[in-house]
């Protein structure tokens, strides 16, 4: 594995360019300066929309500013993201958090303005200003929200409150990215070095048990330290989503978090019964890990080694890619294309350095193109997490080449299809590839454990958040020994009784930042169980599938998630594609238990 000491160290063709965005901070000051005055006009326009020329009016410059505001503020974020420690990326980002405190004060009056109409009001706007068409199905779908809109004055001081609002997901980041140190593990020559989030996904995986053990203590020992400062973090975070979910008049916090998806309560707590429903194969998993280490005691940082030995892979960068583009071939020339493109043209920021922003993501910049944040390790996990974000990638890229600005940003719900068909198709491509048998029953473990990951997990995390959730609506006490109770029930709860508890186990809610992104990771479990549908027919050479699939990714948010999904043949408001997504998972646990 390539390491890094520094990011000038990075070859240039593996490192993003924000120059796509602005060649220089000149060009930001200038649109930094335009979006405060732009901010101040369309304040003017409160109290003064009477017809529809100026309804229009204030529409067009609100998406006109939105446009530069995005890309001022993605370029900030990204450039924060390349090193966390670095004061004057962070005080450009601090800048743009205020900008847009007064982006909101200024358009706060919209929306109680806009429900404040009748329809009617509204359709003879539409009716004698031909330009309002464009936001015709934006503006009415806005209605919806007519009760969960207060008072122009109440409007305006929660927007006012936002920057204060954000303090805990803006803490925790902190903590997590740019003050939290691992210490130090022992190197493979018996030397001290310090251990960083991407040591600790190759340690974890060691043969070495004790590798494993120091590797996890470690990993665990900071956040443990710090949990008195991660509860209270979490729990502002909670208690101020549902304080904003009782001021909105929605009728709990889960269902303040599913309402702008049109998603309806039923298909969280249904993915959460289906899944406890089915959770015996995954005891059995539990089981036969323990059988295959042969351990008299199975342990939480036993969890994620291979169970195949010797067969740790290295897959540099190049070879990731080009295994990428032969996985994904099923998808067709003009997909691969795009995917090509990324590369070439430097979409992608590839090493893990120090102080770059943990883990992977895409962000999408209408206007611009995708960008894509990795800390690749030349592994098997490398690899998938690449073709997860190149998911992101193009699904950001079809829908704004194929999408107005207004509906080129896809919902959250449906973007987790998109990464999990590239997984799934890479996994296909893999053991279908594969000749050597002990090589195959490596990769049917590597997709059992990304199954587990994906789906599994992210239930027991969206249990976790609508357990937590409902105490503070109920105005019961949140700190560290309540969430690690909770936790630790959960955690049992799914993974069986096969595993012995170290301390730290109970301490897994303390260094999850989707937490701070409320009602979120249940949809990693949706898109995990819509994509295994999908791709499974896209394997099978489904031409209707691919071609619906295809047109899903160039929608954007032109209907609703259920809807976009319910095009390409799934259908979350039944219990089917759950009930097949774990069908699915006995299937592979079986087969692989009846492998030597």
């Amino acid at each position: 594995m390539i390491t890094y000491q520094t990011r000038t160290d990075v070859p240039e063709n593996e490192k993003w360019n924000l120059k796509d965005i602005y060649s220089d901070m000149t060009k930001w000051e200038e649109d930094f300066q335009q979006i405060e005055n732009m901010a101040v006009k369309l304040k003017g326009y409160d109290g003064s929309i009477h017809d529809g020329k100026s309804l229009f009016q204030y529409l067009k410059q609100s998406e006109e500013l939105s446009y530069k505001f995005n890309h001022l503020y993605a370029y900030s974020m990204l450039k924060v993201d390349e090193d966390t420690r670095e004061s004057s990326s962070q005080s450009f980002l601090d800048r743009a958090k205020g900008l847009s405190v007064k982006v909101s004060a200024s358009t706060s009056f919209f929306m109680p303005f806009l429900l404040s109409l009748d329809e009617e009001t509204l359709k003879g706007y539409i009716a004698e200003e031909q330009g309002l068409k464009y936001f015709e199905e934006d503006l009415f779908d806005s209605f919806r929200y007519k009760t969960h809109v207060l008072s122009k004055e109440q409007e305006s001081v929660l927007s006012q409150l936002g920057e204060a609002l954000s303090v805990p997901s803006t803490t925790f980041g902190m903590i997590n990215n740019a003050d939290i140190r691992f210490g130090e593990v022992t190197g493979e020559k018996g030397e001290k070095i310090e251990l960083t989030r991407g040591l600790y996904s190759k340690l974890i995986e060691d043969e070495d048990r004790e590798k494993r053990r120091e590797a996890y203590k470690a990993y665990y020992k900071p956040y443990v330290e710090a949990k008195n400062t991660i509860a209270s973090t979490l729990s502002a975070a909670i208690k101020n989503n549902v304080i904003l979910a009782k001021i909105r008049n929605y009728p709990s916090a889960l269902e303040k978090g599913l309402f702008g998806d049109m998603v309806p309560k039923e298909v969280y707590e249904n993915l959460i019964i289906s899944t406890k429903n089915n959770i015996a194969p995954l005891h059995h998993y539990s089981r036969l890990r323990k059988e295959k280490l042969q351990l008299d005691e199975l342990r939480q940082y036993d969890m994620s080694v291979p169970l195949v030995k010797g067969l740790r892979q290295v897959i540099p960068y190049e070879e990731a890619f080009e295994t990428m583009l032969k996985a994904l071939a099923p998808l067709g020339e003009d997909y691969l294309t795009i995917l090509k493109e990324f590369k070439d043209a430097r979409y992608i920021d590839v090493r893990e350095t120090p102080g770059k922003r943990s883990g992977a993501y895409n962000l999408g910049i209408y206007g611009v193109h995708p960008f894509i944040l990795l800390n690749h390790q030349d592994d098997l996990d490398s690899l998938f997490t690449l073709v997860h974000e190149c998911g992101h990638g193009v699904h950001s890229r079809l829908s704004s080449a194929n999408q107005p600005q207004i509906t080129a940003r896809y919902s959250i719900f449906v973007a987790e299809v998109a990464s999990t068909v590239n997984e799934v198709l890479l996994i296909n491509y893999l053991i279908n590839n594969e000749k050597d048998d002990e090589v195959r029953k490596h990769l049917l473990n590597h997709f059992i454990d990304q199954f587990k990951g994906t789906f599994f997990t992210q239930v027991m995390f969206a249990e976790f958040e609508k357990i937590t959730h409902e105490m503070a609506e109920k105005g019961l006490p949140l700190n560290v020994e309540v969430f690690n109770r909770t936790y630790e029930s959960l955690f049992r709860e799914y993974n069986g009784d096969e595993i012995v508890f170290d301390d730290e186990v109970k301490f897994g809610w303390s260094r999850i930042p989707h937490f701070y992104r409320h009602f979120y990771v249940y949809k990693y479990a949706t898109g995990f169980a819509s994509a295994i549908h999908l791709a499974t027919k896209i394997v099978e050479g489904d031409k209707e599938t691919l071609h619906s699939y295809l047109e899903f990714l160039k929608s954007g948010s032109s209907d609703y998630p259920l809807e976009l999904l319910r095009k390409t043949g799934v259908d979350l408001t039944t219990p089917t594609p759950i009930e097949n997504a774990l069908k699915k998972f006995k299937e592979l646990v079986e087969e692989f238990s009846k492998l030597d």
